[in-house]
């Protein structure tokens, strides 16, 4: 199998989104929770304020420039209507903007109205590629500080291809189970053989069941429905929050609409300017460093279930997934499904993205050595969007098909052992998973129509770019070249683990966020919290 999750950028709502139950609800977390390295972080360093004003204007006619020859996108009408305590409404654009007047596709958009004073509506991405966007309206308490829900609407929406914007669909239910269960680092010819085939099974079913869609859910074309977005929404200047992946959404649309950037904020950035290879090398250092912060503290706490050193820890975790691929672990689950390498895979890097889950983790682990793979498996089906034997979106197609239209770079079975020292350089415990992984674009028959950009965002307004030292899934060095890249760019940056760092118990970096969404305040670049 072709792993598709390890193509450049790791979901991250994925895990933080889903309820999994493990006793208690798992991924709740106390709103006074703070990182306990975040203890006495000093407030930011604001700047002087500068003419970043979000528009509040009202959505009567298209706010700001508009393309030519796209008139009546950016001059329609929401028809917005309940759904649960918010608003919910489709966004009409073109599949292809090249050809305006062909056919179009709807994107599925969720407004959680302001709570307090509004100025103006903020436009939200929760990561991926591949994740849907309504539900950070609809979990807005959940997602952001109660300071930011009174300023502005929050507008989720699915980008294009994902959720319920004309989804990309490559498997049916069944068909996806076996795809992640499978070994994602396959040890002998019968095996490469079988991951060969998986692959080119998935991008066939891509193609059958996607068809011309699938060439039309890049990066770029979701920017471009963004701005059709902002002026739907009557914003002279687009007010936004991109996490993850989001960053590189956001950083795309200050490259393409540089003159209708507003209040940006790009949590957990990723740099660019990456190519394929370097990224997945990049990402693969992130998660070594994860799991062996996560085993510190449990050596630090004393007596550790894994060993009495971060080596020995980490070995005790190689020895398991290495005992795993050999006989695969029973559970309870209703389906019959045992615990597999691939599956236990998914299992363990998912609570890496929050240090609050790390006792998750914990009691996984604990599990899986006393011969139980229930609650690796419900980690590896929070991750994959898998709930009560069905998958809630197509997260896990999605991403494949948007990264390797960005990015098609691939490499063949054959060449794959040519970067085993690299990657195992870059991460002794996941490297050769990282290294297949590759392989992922060999079979796309997608190729996006969409030009190569170079991103430097050149003429938009201050851009604040926030880096986590200890990210998993965006490692800090690429917030710090994202921020040198975009020439606006404002380096924020927190001292801490997991992934993303707003609203997740750091009083310097959410009063950094909310000074410049809230107020136009820049913060100082370089400040560190």
């Amino acid at each position: 199998m072709k792993k598709l999750i390890i193509a450049i950028i790791v979901v991250w709502t994925l895990v933080i989104a889903s309820a999994v139950v493990v006793g208690v609800v798992l991924l709740t977390r106390d709103d006074d929770s703070t990182d306990a390295d975040d203890d006495g972080a000093p407030s930011p360093s604001p700047t002087t304020p500068t003419d970043v004003s979000s528009s509040p204007t009202s959505p009567t006619g298209p706010a700001g420039p508009v393309p030519a020859g796209l008139e009546e996108f950016y001059s329609q009408q929401i028809t917005w209507e309940p759904c649960g305590e918010n608003e919910c409404g489709t966004l009409t654009v073109p599949l292809d903007y090249a050809d305006p007047t062909g056919d179009t596709i709807d994107i599925a958009l969720e407004l959680a109205a302001a709570t307090g004073e509004r100025i103006g509506s903020l436009v939200v991405n929760p990561g991926g590629p591949g994740a849907p966007g309504t539900n950070m309206a609809r979990d807005n308490d959940f997602y952001f500080a109660p300071e930011l829900r009174a300023a502005y609407d929050i507008v989720g929406f699915d980008p294009r291809g994902t959720g319920e914007s004309s989804p990309v669909d490559c498997l049916d239910d069944a068909e996806l189970d076996t795809y992640l269960a499978s070994d994602p680092s396959p040890d002998d010819r019968a095996e490469v053989r079988s991951f060969n085939e998986d692959g080119a099974e998935f991008w066939a079913g891509c193609e059958e069941l996607s068809g011309a869609l699938g060439s039309h859910v890049s990066t770029i074309e979701v920017a471009r429905d963004m701005d059709v977005l902002r002026g739907v929404l009557g914003e002279v200047k687009l007010p936004y929050l991109g996490f993850s992946y989001g960053t590189r959404l956001g950083a795309t649309y200050a490259e393409l609409f540089p003159e209708n950037v507003g209040r940006f904020v790009l949590d957990g950035a990723v740099d660019p300017s990456l190519p394929a290879l370097e990224g997945s090398l990049s990402q693969a250092k992130g998660f070594e460093t994860a799991l062996r912060a996560y085993v510190q503290n449990c050596v630090d706490t004393g007596d550790c279930f894994l060993g009495d050193s971060v080596d020995e820890g980490v070995g005790t975790i190689s020895d398991l997934v290495d005992s795993i691929e050999d006989e695969p672990l029973p559970t309870n689950d209703p389906g019959g499904r045992d615990l597999t390498v691939g599956l236990a895979f998914y299992g363990i890097i998912t609570p890496l993205y929050a240090e609050d889950y790390w006792t998750y983790l914990d009691l996984a682990l604990e599990e899986a050595l006393d011969g139980s793979g229930d609650t690796l498996l419900l980690l590896a089906d929070s991750y994959a969007s898998r709930e009560n034997g069905a998958f809630t979106d197509n997260s896990v197609e999605a991403i494949g098909v948007i990264n390797c239209l960005d990015d098609p770079f691939a490499i063949s079975t054959d060449e794959v052992p040519d970067y085993f020292d690299d990657f195992a350089e870059a991460s002794p415990t996941f490297g050769e998973v990282f290294a297949w992984g590759l392989t992922y674009c060999e079979d796309t028959p997608f190729r996006t129509t969409e030009p190569e950009i170079e991103i430097d965002g050149s003429g938009a307004d201050p851009i604040v770019v926030i880096g986590t030292t200890r990210d998993p899934a965006t490692p800090y060095q690429e917030a710090v070249a994202m921020a040198e890249q975009l020439e606006s760019g404002v380096l924020l940056s927190r001292d801490g683990d997991g992934h993303t760092a707003y609203n997740r118990g750091n009083a310097c970096i959410d009063a950094a966020v909310h000074a410049y969404l809230i107020d136009g305040v820049v913060p100082a670049d370089g400040t560190d919290c």
